[in-house]
């Protein structure tokens, strides 16, 4: 089973992130930059699979050159090959401009199944994968915790959590899943992992070789434009109850709830 997986590189959830003099952007100078944490259980469930029905899994990356690093990672972990997009034109590109080039290097490529995380913990979308799919013409199924692929590899039944329920959906193959947490637990890469994705294919696409127009892609052809971006507001400090017992401290607790915060 031929399995492709497309991963995002990510700002790392513990750098600090500041507001750029634009007011549009981020300041990019000591970013620690990582895959995209939905997309690491895509990777781990695709080398899950491959394990079990044999094939190989392909990591396709769009971005600059820093992408590389992502995209060894998932080979140390056992992925089989790699592709990057990487293309100057490409620097600004909308989630619709995005999938469109993913769509481009993967409608040449054998596949049976593609995973792509949910959404990006960047900007929050979670449009890729949805775009991605109607590009291939081929069915996408979301928020994906459990997938079961039939023993022929010719189906595939998953579990969609829905308001404390679960969906169970089944699916003919090809199919696009976007990996949602709770899917698995991603393993780390090994010593030994690390020194084979050295010498693990990975090519290098321009948008030339995808035969897309730089027009079609970058900021001039977002259909979403980032007006601004603000800081979250600033917490209040927090307020220690005071009192001579447990008793005399639940008791102003409790009118400061409903006195001040107004929530009982």
């Amino acid at each position: 089973m031929n399995i492709i997986v497309c991963l995002k590189q990510v700002p790392d959830t513990e750098t600090q992130i500041r507001i750029a003099p634009d007011g549009t952007s981020i300041v990019e100078d000591d970013i620690k930059w990582v895959m995209n944490p939905y997309d690491e259980f895509g990777v781990e469930e695709a080398l899950r699979i491959k394990e079990k029905f044999g094939g190989e899994v392909t990591v396709v990356g769009l971005g600059p050159k820093r992408v590389t690093e992502s995209i060894r990672t998932a080979l140390a972990m056992g992925a089989d090959k790699g592709v990057l997009i990487s293309d100057p034109a490409l620097e600004g590109s909308d989630s619709l401009a995005t999938a469109k080039a993913l769509a481009a290097v993967i409608k040449d490529m054998e596949f049976d199944l593609i995973f792509t995380g949910q959404r990006g913990v960047d900007d929050d979308m979670g449009v890729v994968g949805a775009a991605l799919a109607e590009f291939l013409g081929i069915p996408q199924l979301s928020l994906i915790v459990k997938v079961e692929i039939d023993e022929g590899g010719k189906t595939v039944k998953v579990h969609r959590p829905v308001e404390g329920q679960t969906l169970v959906i089944e699916s003919s193959l090809p199919a696009l899943i976007t990996a949602h947490k709770g899917l698995n637990e991603p393993r780390y890469a090994s010593l030994p992992g690390i020194m084979k994705a050295k010498k693990k294919p990975l090519e290098e696409k321009t948008l030339g070789d995808l035969g897309i127009d730089s027009s079609e892609v970058g900021v001039g052809a977002r259909r979403l434009q980032v007006l601004e971006l603000t800081p979250p507001p600033e917490r209040k400090a927090g307020k220690i109850i005071e009192g001579e017992s447990p008793e005399a401290k639940a008791t102003e607790l409790a009118r400061l709830l409903h006195e001040e915060a107004k929530v009982i």
